[in-house]
C-alpha cells in the first residue's frame, strides 16, 4: 500500500538528538530550541517566535494571550481541525463559523463583517493546504472593528503571501510540526508574534505563568507566578529533531512542489472537461504544496473513489467533518453565515498521496486515478 502520508528524514536527526542528550539540557530551551527559534525569526520574519509542543499549545497560548473571556466570540472557518476550536471553547469563548471561499477552502473574507458582534475579540483565519487567507482584507476588518488576528497556519511552514510568511502577519500565529506537517518533529509547533508586548507576555505563558526566562536571564532575582500559564515548552529531544529538519526545509519545498506541480497537470484534462476541481493558487501566494486535493461530482463519487484506489494500493483520504455540524460544533459554537460551500466541499474532496521519496510511484498514482475515475464515469449509478 502506498501511503497517504510518510515523514521525510534529512539525515542528521539521530546526530543532533545524540548531542542534545549528552548535553544535559533534556527539559527544553536549550541549544537546539534557541537555533529552532532563530530559524524561525530569519526565515518567517517573526521577531519573537517560541518553540511550543504543538501548534495546539500555540493556539492556546494565543487565546490566554488574547485575553479571551466566557461569551467573548472569535469568527474562524468551520473547515479547519478541531484544535482551532477548542482553542478558543477552552477559555469560555464562542467559536463564530463563517462559510470558505469556493476557490482556496479558505475562510471568505467577504462574509467576516456580518458574523461580527460586540462581544467578538478575534478573528482567526486558517491558512488551508498553506494557502494564504486574503490577509490584507482581514488585517483592515480587524483595524476598523479593533480586533485581534491570530493566523493558524499550522499546514503553512514555507508558504506566504504578498512576500510574508504565514504566520508572521496578524498579530499572533501558530505553525505545526506534526508528523503529518512538510516539516516535522513528531509532535511540535510554533508560536509566532512581533509585538513585544505580547511577546513579553508570551514568554511567560508559555513557562506555565512564571518569569522563569527572565531569571535565567539575570533580569530578576528569583522566578515567580506572575500569570495564569501552561506548560508549552517541547522537549530539547525534539528540538533536535526539527533543527535538523529546518535544514533541509528549501529542498522539503521543492521537491513537494515538483510533485504537486505533476499532479496539477496531470489532472487538467479532467478539470476542463468538467469532472474534477483542481486547487486554486490566488495572485501573490507562494504555497508549500503541503496538500494535493481533487474535488469529486458528489459524495458517492469520492467514496467510491477512495476505495477503488485502495483496491490498487494507494491510499487517499478526504478530510475535515465541519465544525458547525459535530456535536461539540453545534453545543458551543454559532453560525456567522450559511455554510452551503463548506458543506458542499468537505463531501467532495479527496486528497492525494504527497511526501518526498513518493516521486517513482506518483506516475502509477496518476494512472490509477485517471483509471478509476474513468471506470467511474462509465457505470451507470447515479455519481
Amino acid at each position: 500500500m502506498i501511503p497517504f502520508n510518510k515523514s521525510y528524514v534529512g539525515g542528521c536527526e539521530l546526530e543532533f538528538i545524540r548531542d542534545a542528550i549528552e548535553s544535559n539540557t533534556l527539559s527544553g530551551d536549550g541549544a537546539y530550541t534557541k537555533r529552532c527559534n532563530s530559524w524561525l525569526s530569519k526565515e518567517l520574519g517573526s521577531q519573537f517566535p517560541l518553540l511550543t509542543q504543538s501548534a495546539t499549545a500555540a493556539l492556546e497560548m494565543a487565546a490566554l494571550l488574547a485575553d479571551l473571556n466566557p461569551g467573548d466570540e472569535v469568527i474562524m472557518p468551520s473547515y479547519t481541525f478541531v484544535s482551532t476550536a477548542n482553542a478558543i471553547v477552552l477559555r469560555g469563548a464562542v467559536p463564530v463559523f463563517v462559510d470558505i471561499r469556493p476557490d482556496t477552502l479558505n475562510i471568505n473574507e467577504k462574509l467576516i463583517s456580518g458574523a461580527i458582534s460586540e462581544r467578538t475579540r478575534l478573528i482567526l483565519p486558517v491558512h488551508y493546504a498553506g494557502v494564504a487567507c486574503e490577509m490584507d482584507e482581514i488585517l483592515r476588518i480587524a483595524r476598523i472593528h479593533k480586533l485581534l488576528v491570530l493566523e493558524d497556519a499550522a499546514q503553512g511552514i514555507m508558504s506566504s503571501y504578498k512576500g510574508r510568511a504565514l504566520g508572521s502577519i496578524g498579530d499572533m500565529g501558530a505553525i505545526s510540526f506534526h508528523a503529518t506537517k512538510n516539516i516535522s518533529c513528531g509532535e511540535g509547533g510554533a508560536f509566532l508574534t512581533s509585538n513585544p508586548e505580547i511577546a513579553e507576555r508570551a514568554e511567560i505563558v508559555r513557562e506555565k505563568g512564571t518569569n522563569r526566562s527572565k531569571f535565567f536571564r539575570g533580569e530578576v532575582d528569583k522566578y515567580n507566578w506572575v500569570s495564569t500559564g501552561s506548560s508549552y515548552l517541547p522537549s530539547e529531544l525534539n528540538a533536535a529533531y526539527l533543527a535538523a529538519q529546518l535544514d533541509v526545509a528549501r529542498e522539503v519545498t521543492k521537491r513537494r512542489l515538483e510533485m504537486w506541480e505533476r499532479y496539477n497537470s496531470e489532472f487538467l484534462a479532467l478539470e476542463r472537461a468538467g469532472v474534477v476541481r483542481r486547487p486554486t493558487i490566488p495572485p501573490g501566494c507562494i504555497h508549500n504544496a503541503h496538500i494535493y486535493y481533487l474535488i469529486l461530482p458528489s459524495l458517492a463519487f469520492r467514496t467510491k473513489f477512495i476505495e477503488l484506489m485502495k483496491g490498487v494500493d494507494v491510499s487517499c483520504t478526504f478530510h475535515y467533518v465541519p465544525l458547525h455540524s459535530s456535536p461539540c460544533g453545534v453545543e458551543k459554537g454559532r453560525l456567522g453565515s450559511e455554510m452551503s460551500v463548506t458543506e458542499d466541499f468537505s463531501e467532495r474532496i479527496v486528497r492525494l498521496p504527497i511526501w518526498p521519496g513518493l516521486e517513482e510511484k506518483q506516475g502509477y498514482i496518476i494512472k490509477s486515478c485517471h483509471e478509476v475515475i474513468q471506470k467511474l464515469l462509465s457505470r451507470k449509478e447515479n455519481y
